[in-house]
């Protein structure tokens, strides 16, 4: 019963390693461009319409 144990907490950190593995690999870079290139784009100021 103990072996059951030992592979159920292998498979989890497994699984906990690999998505954070991915996380930072593509997640976290990804979402570092974006927040670049929304901070470079110009902003648009909408002037009142004029009546």
């Amino acid at each position: 019963m103990s072996i059951f144990g030992i592979v159920i907490f292998l498979l989890v950190g497994g699984m906990a390693f690999w998505m954070l593995l991915f996380l930072l690999g593509f997640i976290v870079p990804y979402w570092i461009t974006l927040s670049v290139f929304e901070k470079m784009r110009p902003k648009k100021i909408y002037d009142e319409e004029e009546k």
